[in-house]
């Protein structure tokens, strides 16, 4: 199918086309897909690329014969940001930390 020095990347279907549009459809067929979970392997190029990257919702590219995943994006992990404490002195709470705390009063005093 392709030489030995090209590079090829393994195409996984993961998830049907139902409710998506034609043109979706077509491009999994173009890749040489015709059921849920068959695996192709492809050329690495960036034609190839950018149809993968048309249905990336219905498609994975996988790697090696265990099928593990390529990550195409790096990981990352998005931690929530210091609440910012500028002009305040030491020992002063925050303004939200004040409305959690009059919450709390208000909530214990109807109790």
């Amino acid at each position: 199918m392709s030489k030995s020095n090209e590079q090829t990347i393994r195409i996984r279907w993961i998830r049907s086309g139902i409710a998506f549009n034609r043109n979706q459809k077509e491009i999994v067929r173009s890749l040489g897909l015709r059921r849920l979970h068959q695996v192709v392997e492809r050329v690495d190029n960036p034609a190839v690329r950018g149809l993968v990257a048309k249905v990336a919702h219905l498609v994975e590219i996988i790697d090696g014969p265990d099928g593990t995943v390529r990550p195409s994006v790096p990981e990352y992990t998005i931690s929530r940001p210091e609440p910012a404490k500028a002009g305040l002195p030491e020992g002063e709470p925050a303004p939200a930390d004040l409305e959690s705390e009059s919450a709390e009063a208000e909530s214990g005093s109807s109790l």
